[in-house]
């Protein structure tokens, strides 16, 4: 399975349907994480997306109403 397929059964694990949150195979290896859920597009390499996916998304019960911000994902990242 490649990341971007991993990466939205992760999503859907995490009970994101995939108009709040999901990833989109972009070109040259890229990936695109967007939905409802999420206030702008998060972009970067399959693997990355699929780490922040894995490590920095929450469970969508615990996100709540509140929206995730590619600043504070990519700020994660650094941590």
């Amino acid at each position: 399975m490649d990341a971007v397929a991993t990466a939205n059964e992760i999503l859907r694990e995490k009970g994101y349907a995939d108009r709040d949150l999901a990833v989109h195979a972009g070109p040259r290896g890229k990936a695109l994480l967007k939905g409802n859920k999420i206030i702008s597009p998060f972009s970067d390499d399959a693997d990355l997306v699929l780490r922040v996916v894995r490590e920095l998304v929450p469970l969508d019960a615990e996100l709540g109403n509140r929206l995730l911000r590619p600043a504070d994902l990519r700020a994660a990242l650094g941590a």
